[in-house]
């Protein structure tokens, strides 16, 4: 009976030579006619990678499946070892077909009355995966079989192992086991623990039943099995067999790496169907300034946002694109690219015009200009805490960011002219619709983005020479038409040592960069940006959809964030190149008499401030408040602020920035109303209050 039993057993092996053998043959005439479809073979997602070749973001196919292409020099050699000596230990030997495996495999199934395996090399599991019928019948094999022997012939064995690496299903839509080693484990496959390998090589043989999001303990089994066959195989000392047992099995997916989204979707709309873009970004300062851009926001509220821009001078490249404070916080828009939103940039326009007058010979930064109370036309711009100075020079005026002087120097330029220059740099300003250039465009009243301030900054960093941000390193890029130089050298240098004077934000030490903020009208905007010898920073803060944030500075709230910012970009500091020829140096006596003091503006006229007066309410008025319960409302004309109220000889709490202010009236009766500007001018009203 045992001597029938082993007949039996011989009889059933041979026959499996023999059906291996006559498979083989037709086989290889059926591969002749249906060869696998390489053409599509390493199709998969679109990766977005940065400088140095690192994954910043990938997108899925169009069906929706995570497939990133890996091969065998992209992961750790311990899978490739584990894969081979659990799967097919005779891979780099045979030619597709594994003639002893499968022998093995009938012997196994007449024994167990079963399929225990199926005999399947690694090149036939490949063919597989590249073809859409799954079916197991012997017909199916055969052509299987043939299909493993023409591949074979055409690639070489690290390619197909590059095909299966990328095909291999890992449950769900992840397919490959760069894919599986980002959404199991956080990390990309080119260093894995004993046990991690292990699991990537045991998911594929049952990659739904073996899911670790939904039957971890399902996956530590298999991953186990393997851990053993690997120690029997001798591809792992026992001992380290027992203590990868020990490792933790992931029970849900990670995310995939989303960095610098907004530009990695503007570059892949831009190049539809590519399989790969590599961008100028540097990763770990990406996830850095990611990181400060969070932390920053949500300091300051629930609303706000924070876009950061990093730009190596020399070059114009990109290193970081941070568009917002949170790419998936709908609270925040974090979809929206705020680096690219049109804004208003407050004083962050200022520098360049200085550097224009600088260059026309109109001004010098020892000129003295005067910061008055003055009217340009129907225009009439004020200080940011309504306060003047007197008599400064420009490089002081710039440097606090004086409105008055800042004006003056563009009347002098003329906006148009300005706004041209800017726009032959390659940058855009826009305008509110159906208005012309005018004097408001230096505080503000033009709209720009973020990336157009970096790259003038940039600009002016690099003595004046224009060259257009870079953010892609694919090959052959598009010839960019030449730009026209946005300053001259000097001016240039001029302006960015007077930049290096500007007061610094609290905590912080000044000189190290040459830096300017910007706060729109409202607090709406708060804008930072600023230069070293090396590197541009910009950085804007303030809600996505334009609403006011009181408070809101950008010496308080952006420049802060623009100095943690460049500690991050580099720990030291590159100094500011030094002065080029033409560059005067002197004081304002030295100078020749037409530049010392800005003479008369041009373009439009600038008068005096009218008088101080008392608009509401007007001398001799009796106002009706209800019994003398509500509020007196009180405004002034004229004059220079800060103003102060008094009634009845007492001052009044009041916005002393404003001329405007309330006073609650405690009943019916007469009142005096005086008001006392800066200069001690002084206007009064008697009223009447019912």
């Amino acid at each position: 009976m045992a001597a029938t039993g082993r007949g039996l057993l011989q009889a059933a092996v041979l026959s499996a030579a023999v059906l291996t053998g006559a498979a083989a043959i037709g086989g290889g005439w059926i591969a002749t006619r249906s060869a696998p479809p390489l053409e599509d073979a390493r199709e998969g997602s679109t990766l977005v990678v940065d400088r140095n070749g690192r994954l910043l973001r990938a997108f899925t196919t169009g069906n929706g499946i995570w497939r990133l292409p890996a091969t065998t020099g992209e992961v750790d050699p311990r899978l490739i070892a584990y894969l081979m000596a659990y799967e097919d230990k005779r891979f780099r030997d045979h030619h597709g077909v594994d003639p002893r495996a499968m022998m093995r495999a009938a012997g196994q199934a007449l024994i167990h009355g079963r399929i225990i395996s199926g005999g399947s090399t690694l090149t036939m599991q490949t063919v597989r995966l590249l073809t859409p019928d799954r079916s197991r019948t012997f017909t199916r094999k055969a052509a299987e079989i043939g299909a493993a022997l023409a591949l074979e012939r055409q690639l070489t064995k690290d390619e197909i192992l590059d095909i299966y690496l990328t095909r291999a299903p890992y449950g769900g839509n992840l397919e490959g086991v760069r894919a599986a080693s980002l959404a199991w484990f956080g990390k990309e496959p080119t260093r894995l623990s004993p046990g991690e390998a292990a699991l990537l090589v045991a998911l594929p043989q049952s990659p739904e039943a073996r899911r670790p999001d939904r039957d971890p303990a399902a996956a530590r089994r298999a991953r186990d099995r393997v851990l053993d066959r690997l120690a029997v195989a001798g591809a792992l000392e026992p001992a380290e067999a027992e203590a990868a047992k020990d490792e933790p099995v992931p029970d849900g997916r990670r995310d995939f790496p989303v960095l610098a989204a907004h530009l990695a979707e503007h570059a892949v709309a831009e190049t539809p169907g590519a399989s790969r873009i590599q961008l100028t970004i540097d990763r770990p300062l990406q996830e850095q300034l990611e990181a400060l851009a969070r932390e920053r926001a949500h300091a300051m509220g629930t609303k706000i946002s924070v876009a950061i821009m990093v730009v190596e001078t020399a070059t114009g490249a990109v290193l970081a694109h941070v568009g917002g404070a949170g790419y998936f916080d709908e609270a925040r828009a974090g979809h929206v690219d705020l680096a690219q939103s049109v804004r208003s940039p407050g004083s962050a326009l200022k520098p360049f015009i200085y550097a224009l007058a600088f260059e026309d010979g109109i001004a010098h930064p020892q000129t003295l200009i005067e910061d008055r109370p003055t009217r340009f036309g129907t225009y009439v711009p004020e200080n940011f805490d309504d306060g003047f100075q007197g008599t400064v020079t420009a490089e002081k005026a710039l440097q606090f960011s004086l409105n008055v002087p800042a004006v003056a120097v563009l009347d002098a330029v003329g906006p148009q002219r300005f706004m041209s220059r800017l726009t032959s740099a390659g940058v855009r300003l826009v305008l509110p619709s159906g208005a012309a250039p005018s004097l408001a465009i230096g505080l503000g009243g033009a709209g720009i983005t973020l990336a157009d301030l970096a790259q003038l900054y940039s600009s002016l960093a690099r003595g004046g020479a224009s060259v257009p941000l870079l953010t892609r390193l694919d090959p052959s890029p598009p010839p960019i038409a030449p730009r026209r130089p946005l300053t001259t050298p000097a001016a240039a240098w001029m302006v960015a040592h007077a930049l290096a004077g500007a007061p610094p934000p609290p905590s912080a030490s000044g000189g190290r960069i040459a830096f300017k903020t910007g706060t729109s009208y409202g607090y709406r905007d708060a804008w930072a940006v600023g230069f070293d010898g090396r590197y541009t920073v910009a950085v804007w803060v303030g809600r996505p959809d334009g609403a006011s944030s009181p408070g809101l500075v950008g010496r308080m709230a952006a420049a802060p964030i623009l100095y943690d910012a460049f500690a991050r970009v580099s720990p030291e500091r590159a100094p500011l190149p030094p002065a080029p020829s033409g560059v005067w140096h002197g004081t304002t006596a030295q100078l020749p008499a037409a530049l010392q003091r800005l003479g008369p503006v041009g373009g439009a006229a600038a008068s005096a401030i009218p008088p101080l007066e008392i608009a509401y309410p007007p001398d001799g008025a009796r106002v009706d408040l209800s019994g003398g319960q509500d509020p007196l409302a009180l405004k002034a004309n004229g004059g220079v602020p800060p103003m102060t109220w008094l009634i009845d000889g007492q001052p009044i709490s009041s916005p002393m920035h404003r001329r405007e202010a309330s006073w609650p009236t405690a009943g019916p009766g007469f009142l005096d109303i005086s008001v006392i500007d800066a200069t001690g001018a002084s206007a009064q009203a008697q009223v009447r209050v019912d």
